[in-house]
């Protein structure tokens, strides 16, 4: 069985439950989760986790991602984009520049966004968009989301092409659809790429067709990214030998049972200092704080057995003077 996370570019026409189902076959695996839905006309990065790595599906699909859209103005439809039916059309002669850039950048930062019929998600156990084929139409609440970054890039008027870095649960067709709305000419998604999720670029990534052509050369994992790749800010820390069967039953882990902070740096990778010791971890968990550092996790570590293979991710507990399992990757 394979373990590690794929970069794969999902390309139009496949939905990313089409995408698990094909890697299942290629793999000869069932244990297999994407990690954030992309429409069937929309393109671009998506990390698949296969073997152990599905535990961190969730947490991927929190992270942020980034984005390529062409937005049509004049234009509004059932689905937000272009696949839909039109419901109006409206003049774009009076548009400026000036005004079309003005509206997008006004959607930097924090905002609630009303997530669309036409979407995967459900509604007492139905998905929204099977109630839309049936030409239903519930209330949805708002939900909050952040734009990060959004930069116009090109404007052809009735076209206009975005970057957009935002949270997760953002949909870039809404964001058209509501810039459409005021602007007061409607507008809807024409094209989408996904150029990035979850720190995977869409330079990196492999089709299907050329994942099949690895699996065949047996080469698959050339291309897959081991587990620990996803916590590389986090520190790391080894166990002993002494300390292996207590790791392995998720038992807490102290100084003594690991490997002292003079080893200079972690054995493989050497990306960055052990942190055994338990004074120095309190004092870079407080450090961390004062400093105000955006880290995800203050306290996670790496954990590695004696033998250097990736096991878990701890948390330090300073009042207990200890590691504690947070999640394990047995």
């Amino acid at each position: 069985m394979f373990h590690g996370i794929l970069n794969v570019y999902k390309e139009k026409g496949y939905t990313s439950f089409d995408v698990v189902a094909k890697l299942r076959g290629i793999c000869g695996q069932k244990r297999i989760g994407h990690t954030g839905t992309l429409d069937p006309d929309a393109e671009g990065v998506l990390p698949v986790c296969l073997g152990k790595a599905t535990k961190v599906c969730d947490l991927l699909t929190e992270r942020g991602k980034e984005y390529q859209a062409r937005m049509r103005l004049g234009v509004e439809t059932d689905t937000q984009d272009m696949s839909g039916t039109v419901l109006l059309r409206g003049e774009t002669n009076h548009l400026t520049p000036e005004q079309i850039r003005s509206v997008c950048l006004a959607h930097v930062g924090e905002g609630m966004q009303i997530p669309p019929m036409y979407s995967a998600l459900k509604v007492n156990g139905q998905k929204l968009c099977d109630l839309a084929r049936k030409g239903e139409t519930l209330p949805r609440a708002p939900r909050p989301i952040m734009i990060y970054e959004l930069e116009v890039e090109e404007i052809q008027i009735p076209w206009v092409r975005l970057r957009v870095r935002c949270s997760k649960g953002t949909y870039i067709r809404t964001l058209c659809h509501d810039i459409g709305r005021e602007l007061g000419c409607g507008a809807a998604l024409q094209e989408l790429l996904r150029t990035e999720a979850a720190g995977w670029r869409v330079e990196d990534a492999l089709t299907l067709g050329r994942l099949q052509e690895l699996m065949c050369q047996e080469k698959l994992e050339t291309v897959l990214c081991p587990i620990d790749k996803v916590f590389a800010d986090l520190p790391a820390i080894y166990t002993l030998q002494a300390g292996d069967r207590k790791l392995y039953n998720g038992n807490a882990l102290f100084s003594t049972e690991l490997l002292p902070e003079q080893a200079e740096t972690t054995k493989e990778n050497g990306q960055q200092q052990v942190l055994a010791s338990g004074t120095r971890m309190s004092e870079w968990v407080e450090k961390s704080a004062e400093d105000g550092r955006e880290r995800e996790f203050w306290g996670r570590v790496r954990v590695y057995d004696s033998s250097g293979e990736f096991q878990a991710v701890y948390n330090y507990d300073v009042k207990k003077a200890c590691y504690v399992p947070v999640k394990m990757f047995l």
